[in-house]
């Protein structure tokens, strides 16, 4: 079938899908799960041939790492599913009441996009998260995957596929597409594409950004960073960096720029640089930092890089508004950190950073969808409008008004016959 014919079914389906019950939905979902599992080796035999063939080819090793499917990610994915079933629907619920005039009554509803266009490199679980996401806030999705990773991702698609057929869900409300062809197509089609959200490096979201009229949700960097304030503790600060930086490095949120304020660099670099070499981290450092400990230089480029790899700058500050002023030019308002014991710094910090994600005194690291309580994510919005930071089942729905009245007509109010009035109503629609 063409990418013109199956977005159009998709599109039909979607409006079925809207309509789903939250039960029926959640059946869908648990039979998901039961099915990923029951395919384990089938798909773990795929992602070995994926991973031997993208070896191969020398694909970089932070997508060989975002690659790998085993267990460990699949009992993640099967967890993030049962989190998933146990959240509200997000679909059909009141977000306002109002009484125009006694018997015409304005509700607005949350109601799903319609059809949804995802992109996405290396990362299979990336599939998992995202189809039972939009499955579960009534939308139709189009998939498109890294070919790397085209045959893990045909295994999983199988058994949802199957899994939603069983539970009685709306035919080609999910989509494989396989060829790079597809996705020039898919991004023409915003007759019937509502939404598209890439995943990938900033080049690839970049190009996304710039081929295509539908509404683009997501980012293209992860430049994350933290500040060590003057006021700090030294264990917890020590903590939070290595695990910004290294608990998992190929990805979005980890850390790339450490900020230090001048007045603690002198003891605080000596023992974070001891961490880094235990973790084999490779420092790029300002000249003020390559005067305390040993690393190489940063130059103005370095700010702006996002790593995905064992690599860190650091730059000391004199002031945290430097620090402030330094992450909100060269950040890409994904996450930043601020260490601190002042309660002063810390809020002056989460006010004025640009970001979506800003935190205190804890990991880059939490900024995930499924750590924020969302089951899991379709991916991290730096935009400003409709959605931003990880973005769960709420990001995925929008809304409508809907106005029920008994023969009202707009010439008694024009003509001072009827007057509105405007009340605030403690009722849900329907």
């Amino acid at each position: 079938m063409d990418i013109m014919s199956l977005a159009m079914n998709a599109k039909t389906a979607s409006i079925k899908l809207s309509g789903v019950s939250t039960q029926q939905k959640n059946n869908a979902l648990k039979l998901i799960a039961e099915k990923l599992y029951q395919n384990r080796d089938a798909i773990y035999k795929a992602n070995e041939e994926d991973v031997e063939r993208s070896m191969a080819e020398n694909l970089a090793m932070p997508l060989i790492k975002r690659l790998r499917f085993d267990e460990n990610k699949l009992l993640g994915m099967i967890e993030g599913i049962n989190s998933l079933i146990d959240l509200e629907d997000p679909v059909g619920k009141t977000l306002l009441a109002t009484e125009l005039d006694e018997g015409l009554e304005l509700f607005r509803v949350s109601c799903p996009i319609g059809l949804i266009g995802i992109i996405f490199e290396s990362r299979p679980d990336a599939l998992v998260q995202i189809s039972t996401l939009c499955l579960k806030s009534g939308n139709a999705v189009l998939l498109k995957g890294g070919r790397e990773a085209q045959l893990t991702n045909r295994c999983l698609y199988e058994a949802i596929s199957s899994a939603a057929k069983e539970a009685g869900l709306p035919d080609g409300w999910i989509n494989l597409l396989e060829s790079r062809d597809e996705v020039s197509e898919m991004l023409k089609l915003d007759e019937y594409v509502d939404l598209i959200i890439p995943r990938g490096s900033n080049e690839f979201v970049r190009y996304i950004m710039d081929n295509s009229r539908i509404p683009v949700l997501g980012h293209a960097d992860g430049i994350c960073h933290c500040y060590v304030d003057s006021d700090y503790d030294l264990k917890k600060a020590v903590d939070i960096v290595i695990d910004s930086k290294t608990q998992y490095v190929a990805v979005c949120n980890a850390l790339e720029t450490l900020l230090v304020h001048n007045e603690i660099a002198g003891t605080f670099l000596p023992v974070i640089a001891e961490a880094f070499e235990r973790k084999n981290v490779v420092i790029k450092g300002c000249e003020r930092t390559s005067e305390i400990i040993s690393c190489l230089p940063a130059d103005e480029e370095d700010w702006k890089t996002e790593y995905l790899d064992y690599i860190i700058s650091i730059k000391i500050v004199d002031s945290i508004d430097e620090a402030i002023d330094h992450i909100n030019t060269y950040g890409s308002g994904h996450t930043d950190v601020i260490v601190s014991n002042n309660k002063d710094s810390i809020n002056r910090f989460l006010k004025y950073v640009d970001s979506g994600d800003v935190f205190a005194n804890c990991s880059t690291r939490f900024s995930d969808g499924f750590r924020y309580g969302f089951g899991a994510e379709v991916g991290i919005s730096t935009n400003k409008i409709h959605a931003r930071g990880p973005v769960g089942l709420e990001g995925l729905v929008t809304y409508k008004y809907v106005l029920t009245g008994d023969g009202h007509i707009v010439a008694d109010y024009a003509g001072n016959r009827k007057s509105f009035t405007h009340r605030t109503l403690n009722k849900d629609f329907m």
